[in-house]
């Protein structure tokens, strides 16, 4: 039977309602894009914010050493010949690759150490697991200054004095918070892997390096990042360590510090911070390019604790 559309009988559809007898309005929809707008603009006011340093930055080592300081992101004189000369006046590229190489052996050594202790930690049980556990986390509320003579003097007696192994050598320990952050990712893995690896005769070394190692690579990788980062600005270990050698054997804070110093007039320097801003830029990117290589393992490993509830 079909229906004829003039007939006055068929009512036309009636208007959609988000309530019963109550028609749906544009409001909350102009106000759930009001708030996006207002999200979005907060966001690029906080990035703006947070990347000035980094454009004042950029903007200073373009400049002559009288506009250094004058705060204006666009220089009224560039001069590009600073980053030429940065490479005559500071031993940058002897600062940078002691720096890289401490942070890759600092960043391993640790990744690689509190993976061991996590896996143990997460995998085994044993008496007392738990009190050892939270010995080890315990370790965290200790301040660096109650450690620090301890430490000078067990290097000074191994005759590790303007060496980079005191920049390193500690690592090969692990670090609480590492053990507890990759402690929790390997809590995260179902145990019947490890049991199924352990009927197929599969020993405890081989269970951690083939099956725990490759499941928590983003773990793995953050920490390697958070440690590199650290080790990279690490000027108080150079300070101690390092500050009685040559020049050339500095770390990058070591070096900039010292840069600081030379061009600085109350030392009978000429105020030529335009090369300290020039060194600090360029010593900058390799993190920057490290983090954005890392990013999508910040992401995954934040997505895998979500999952783990």
């Amino acid at each position: 039977m079909s229906i004829n559309v003039a007939d006055p009988t068929v009512t036309s559809r009636p208007a959609p309602v988000d309530r019963p007898g109550r028609p749906v309005s544009a409001l909350p929809r102009a106000g759930r894009i009001a708030g996006r707008l207002l999200i979005v603009a907060l966001l690029i006011a906080f990035a703006l914010l947070f990347v000035y340093p980094f454009l004042w930055l950029i903007s200073a080592s373009l400049k002559p050493k009288s506009e250094v300081f004058d705060n204006a992101l666009i220089p009224e004189t560039l001069r590009w010949r600073n980053y030429q000369d940065v490479w005559n006046q500071l031993p940058l590229l002897h600062w940078m690759f002691n720096s890289v190489t401490i942070a890759f052996l600092a960043a391993g050594l640790v990744a690689v150490s509190s993976s061991i202790v996590a896996f143990g930690f997460a995998y085994f049980r044993f008496p007392l697991r738990s009190v050892l556990f939270g010995i080890v986390l315990g370790t965290m509320m200790l301040p660096s200054s109650v450690t620090m003579i301890p430490t000078y003097l067990i290097w000074k007696n191994l005759g590790f004095l303007n060496t980079w192994v005191p920049l390193f050598g500690m690592n090969l320990f692990g670090s609480a918070f590492y053990i507890f952050l990759q402690r929790q990712f390997f809590l995260g893995l179902p145990r019947e892997l490890f049991e199924a690896a352990r009927i197929d005769g599969a020993s405890y070394w081989r269970m951690f390096w083939t099956i725990a190692m490759p499941l928590a690579k983003p773990s793995f990788i953050i920490v390697f990042l958070f440690e590199f980062q650290a080790s990279w600005n690490n000027l108080q270990g150079a300070l101690i360590y390092l500050n009685s050698g040559t020049i050339k054997g500095f770390t990058v804070p070591l070096g900039i510090s010292f840069a600081m110093t030379k061009y600085s007039p109350t030392n009978g320097g000429q105020g030529d911070y335009q090369y300290v801003m020039v060194a600090a830029l360029l010593v900058t990117l390799p993190l920057l390019a490290l983090f954005a290589a890392g990013q999508r393992y910040f992401i995954e490993g934040v997505a895998t604790q979500g999952r783990k509830g």
